[in-house]
């Protein structure tokens, strides 16, 4: 299977703790030890040092290679226990206080969570000194999501039923259900796992498709379900799911780095050929909407066509909207 970005992001994590026990450790051992060739070492090697504990100087990896030898220079600055005590910057302080007083604002927050909350503002606030001021002048308030994750946080809680109207992109439809809550939780967005009486299986819906709630006095009885192991992502395709082949051009290339894949071949023009699974291939049609004229999707070809239908479709609308304006 073709290597994401969340792979790589991995190995260079667990690159940093290898290096810092073995100075002046030899390029051919490392990328043995790393299961990669030397090239893709040296290729981590040069985005090493730009990560850090800051971008500010001294904060950054100061990580270098002759091509035979890799020589880590301040691995004492930057190590846990070695280097100087973690401080705020302004823009650092300024992001937690924000973030912090925001989700103190949330509806549906347990008293006890919110206090402590707070109490942790405070000390941050202490902590940061004149960094603090820029927060004050800032402010962020939750849309419609966070009144669903109060209802939905609170049903968990009482162990009762919602019911709920669900936005289904990849049908484009309204569905109404009701479903017993069994977790709340984020991956990129907010999400509730849930029994789903109207289909009777477990699914995940996410918050903001939810179009409206409602908490019933029924009491939740899920059947009792191993939770998902969500460490490699929301979405993990089974061997079993269709197979979906997309060609993208230069500007696509992000498609192999956001959707799990089996394969992603250069293509002469500097694209990319991604073979990957998906449950629902009808899914993917927005997917060749958003990419337009930087990729297509080759086959299953019943899905090619409904793609171009769609792209037909959304064109004539867009003409008639101009014609109209």
């Amino acid at each position: 299977m073709a290597t994401t970005a969340i792979d790589r992001t991995r190995r260079m994590l667990s690159l940093v703790t290898y290096l810092r026990e073995r100075p002046g450790a030899r390029v051919a051992e490392v990328a043995r030890a790393f299961g990669i060739t030397e090239e893709e070492l040296i290729s981590d090697l040069q985005v090493l040092p730009m990560c850090g504990t800051s971008f500010r100087g001294g904060d950054l990896l100061d990580i270098d290679t002759d091509g035979e030898h890799i020589w880590w220079y301040n691995a004492e600055a930057v190590g846990s226990g070695t280097g100087q005590p973690l401080r705020l910057a302004a823009d650092e302080a300024t992001a937690l206080l924000v973030a912090a007083r925001a989700v103190a604002t949330l509806p549906g927050l347990r008293d006890g969570d919110r206090d402590a909350l707070l109490r942790a503002t405070a000390k941050l606030e202490a902590a940061a000194g004149e960094n603090a001021g820029a927060s004050s002048r800032l402010s962020v308030t939750f849309e419609a999501e966070g009144g669903v994750f109060a209802d939905v946080d609170r049903a968990i809680t009482e162990r009762r039923r919602l019911r709920i109207r669900y936005y289904s992109p990849g049908r484009d439809e309204l569905t109404d259900r009701e479903i017993d809550p069994i977790r709340l939780f984020a991956v990129g967005h907010t999400y509730v796992e849930a029994w789903c009486r109207r289909s009777e299986a477990r699914r995940t819906f996410r918050l903001d498709r939810v179009a409206r709630i409602e908490l019933l006095d029924t009491p939740a009885d899920p059947p009792p379900v191993e939770p998902r192991d969500l460490s490699e992502g929301l979405v993990q395709p089974s061997p079993t799911d269709p197979e979906v082949v997309v060609e993208v051009g230069p500007g696509g290339r992000w498609v192999a780095e956001y959707y799990p894949h089996d394969t992603a071949e250069e293509l002469p023009d500097g694209g990319l050929r991604v073979t990957l699974r998906t449950p629902d291939p009808a899914t993917l049609r927005r997917l060749a909407l958003r990419l337009g004229g930087d990729g297509r999707i080759v086959s299953p070809p019943e899905l090619a066509d409904s793609a171009r239908r769609a792209a037909r479709d959304a064109l004539a609308l867009y003409e008639e909207i101009g014609e109209a304006a």
